[in-house]
Parts: C-alpha cells; sequence; structure tokens
C-alpha cells in the first residue's frame, strides 16, 4: 500500500488523528467527488432520467460488492445501513411461536433489542452462548446447543461495536451448514477493515454499513443473501415493486435474486457513492488492509499496556482494529479534555450498549480508538504518548 498516496486522497487526515472508523470514517475524495457530481446532474436533469442514464454505473455497485464479499451480483442488495440490511434478514426468517433463537453475549445492542422485540411478538426464545476463558465463542458448547434445541435461526456478531473481539464466524458457519440452520452475520463492524468471504463464513445473511471501515457515506448498507435463501424464496415481511412483480388481484411473485431485499426507492447518488468506497477498499486490497490495521492495533495496545493505570479491556484470541480502555484515575471527561484538546478523534462506547459485556468487565464506558489504513504509525505512537502522559 502507498500510504502517502491513501492520505492525499483523504482530506480529512491532515489536520486531525482520526481514530474513530468504528464510528464513521473518512471517505477518500473519489466518493465525495462522485456523489457531487451525481447530484449537481440531478439537479439538471432530474432523478429518473439521470438513472436511466447511469445504469451501467449502478450495475457497478452489485459487482464490487460481489468481489468484496466474494459471491455473485445476485446475492447483493443494496440497503440504507446495517440494521436495515439485519432487520429486512430478520423479517424473512418464518419464526414461530416456541422457535429458538441462538446468538453470543457480545451482539450488537440493536441486534439484542430485534431479538427482544421477536420475543414479544413471536413469543420465540433467545439463547445466548457462553464464552471461554479466553473470552472467544465456546464452539463446543454452540454445538450443544444446537443439537439441544434446533435454532430457527443462529445469529453472530462479527466485531463488537464495543471491544477488539473479532467472533468465529467461520467456525460457527460450518456448524451451522453441517445442521442446516439459518445463519445471519452481522459484518458492520469487520467489513472494510479485513477479508470477509461468505463462501468461508457459509452463511445466510451477512449485513454491512457503507460508514464505518468501508469509508462510504452515512445513508448506506449491504445485505448478502445466500443462494439457498433465495432458492427457499424466503422473503422479508414487507415487499414492495423491487422485490416482487404483481401478476394478479390477490398473487405476486418474488423475484429471484437478492434485490427482493430492496426498495424501488433509492438514494442514487448514495449507491454510488458507496460503490466507490467498495471499489477503492478492492483497488487497495482487504489483505493489505487488513495486514496494516492489524500492526496498528497491535501497537496501540502494546503502548497503552505499559500504563499500569490503563485497563485496556479488548479480551480475544483474535483482535481487531478497534481498541477499547478505561481508567479509574481519570474520569471520562478528563480523557475526552485531552483528547480533544490534541484533536485526537475518537468514541465512547456506553454500557448501556454493551449491557452483558460491560457487566462482566465491571466497567460503565470505554473510550474507543479504531485506526484504519490511512493512519501512520507516527499518529499511534503520538496517541499513546498522549494518554499516557495524561492517565
Amino acid at each position: 500500500m502507498n500510504i502517502d498516496q491513501i492520505r492525499q486522497h483523504t482530506a480529512g487526515c491532515n489536520d486531525k488523528i482520526f481514530l474513530n472508523s468504528a464510528g464513521a470514517s473518512l471517505m477518500p475524495k473519489e466518493v465525495t467527488t462522485t456523489m457531487i457530481d451525481y447530484l449537481q446532474q440531478e439537479e439538471l436533469i432530474g432523478g429518473y432520467k439521470l438513472e436511466a442514464f447511469s445504469s451501467a454505473l449502478i450495475r457497478e455497485f452489485y459487482t464490487e460488492a460481489a468481489k468484496l464479499l466474494n459471491t455473485k451480483e445476485n446475492n447483493i442488495a443494496f440497503t440504507y445501513n446495517a440494521t436495515d440490511a439485519y432487520a429486512k434478514a430478520l423479517s424473512a426468517i418464518p419464526f414461530q411461536s416456541g422457535d429458538y433463537l441462538l446468538t453470543t453475549n457480545n451482539d450488537y445492542i440493536s441486534n439484542q433489542i430485534a431479538f427482544l422485540s421477536l420475543k414479544k411478538r413471536f413469543n420465540i426464545n433467545i439463547v445466548r452462548v457462553d464464552n471461554n476463558q479466553e473470552n472467544d465463542i465456546d464452539t463446543s458448547h454452540f454445538e450443544e446447543l444446537i443439537k439441544k434445541y434446533q435454532p430457527r435461526l443462529v445469529a453472530v456478531t462479527h466485531i463488537p461495536t464495543n471491544s477488539g473481539l473479532i467472533q468465529q464466524v467461520e467456525a460457527i458457519g460450518t456448524l451451522c451448514e453441517k445442521y442446516d440452520v439459518l445463519y445471519l452475520v452481522d459484518a458492520c463492524q469487520s467489513v472494510g477493515q479485513l477479508t470477509v468471504d461468505v463462501q468461508k463464513i457459509k452463511c445466510d445473511f451477512l449485513s454491512a454499513t457503507g460508514r464505518k471501515f468501508l469509508r462510504g457515506p452515512r445513508g448506506t448498507g449491504l445485505l448478502y443473501v445466500s443462494d439457498k435463501v433465495l432458492q427457499r424464496k424466503l422473503e422479508p415481511l414487507l415487499l414492495d415493486m423491487r422485490g416482487a412483480d404483481w401478476i394478479d388481484a390477490d398473487k405476486y411473485t418474488v423475484q429471484m435474486t437478492a434485490k427482493r431485499f430492496e426498495l424501488w426507492e433509492t438514494s442514487y447518488v448514495s449507491l454510488l457513492g458507496l460503490k466507490e468506497a467498495i471499489k477503492y477498499a478492492n483497488h487497495v486490497g482487504l489483505e493489505n488492509i487488513h495486514e496494516y490495521n492489524r500492526l496498528l492495533s497491535q501497537r496501540l495496545r502494546n503502548l497503552l499496556r505499559e500504563n499500569d493505570s490503563i485497563q485496556v479491556l479488548d479480551k480475544g484470541t483474535n483482535l481487531s482494529s478497534i481498541i477499547t480502555f478505561n481508567t479509574a484515575k481519570r474520569n471520562l471527561t478528563d480523557i475526552e479534555g485531552f483528547l480533544q484538546q490534541h484533536n485526537i478523534y475518537y468514541s465512547v462506547s456506553y454500557k448501556r450498549a454493551a449491557l452483558i459485556d460491560f457487566e462482566k468487565k465491571g466497567v460503565e464506558w470505554a473510550i474507543r480508538f479504531s485506526p484504519h489504513y490511512f493512519n501512520t504509525t507516527e499518529e499511534i505512537d503520538t496517541v499513546a504518548k498522549i494518554v499516557n502522559e495524561n492517565i
């Protein structure tokens, strides 16, 4: 990777140390240029005419997204964010009263709330797998739970928003394939940060967002839908004329591609912005991004761990480019003050967003740094020095 060139394409890294790609990352100039150009053309000729003129560019979104996830264009749907994608996938599962949903303690807050909503409406049962001593998913326990409960759905978040843990989605996928269980993966924090291969994961659905490590615009996401789901004609709860054809007064036929999970009215400027972000990541190479991010995050964790007053909260065999820490020596307001003073961009995770995990760790909050491949080792060293000198 040419880091200098990447930084030249990233205007936002020139006047700050940006460590919040797990929140909303900095877009490459190619993304913003594409979106501005499209809006200016839409201003002149209107949305319908421009959509027709841009059909080849729009198709490129599906090509680039399929390349990103190692799948086919027909397995990709554009969505308005990861939660939109996730909710559409959940709505396609034919839950019945008494069914089981198997998940983890580290699944994302919005997913946990959605599970509880399904429990309230459909009287399903939610079972969460244990973690082992290393804080990884206990895959043996997972298999026991699959055999015991025969769940309607297995749902796992690849990388939780509240820690650097990378969960073993490929190992879980092997179990789901073995027992023929539908499998939904939340890859909101992993797509764009590391290599995500749906063929290796063996999932039936995978949701992702544009705004985080993919470096796309807000209000964009995507959903991968497996051939098995398409062949079984599973469909979202609410379709429109994008996802189905109305063939009789009381009958419709569903589209045979993942577009059944899309809506007809689409923000094509957003779709094309996301396409450019994915194209940029594909060009740089996810293996390159993954390896460089691993080095940055490992370096920052190790430097923070040198300070006995800092509790680095990330636990697990395989850790990501999300670094979380807490301290009893300084309060959150003081820490935020010196980070802002030094123009370091970060985010804060609170207990309410990671209830089970933070209760186990005994913390109410955590500072979250999330470096990405436009960051430098010099920036990492500077941040660690500032934090260690102030705590």
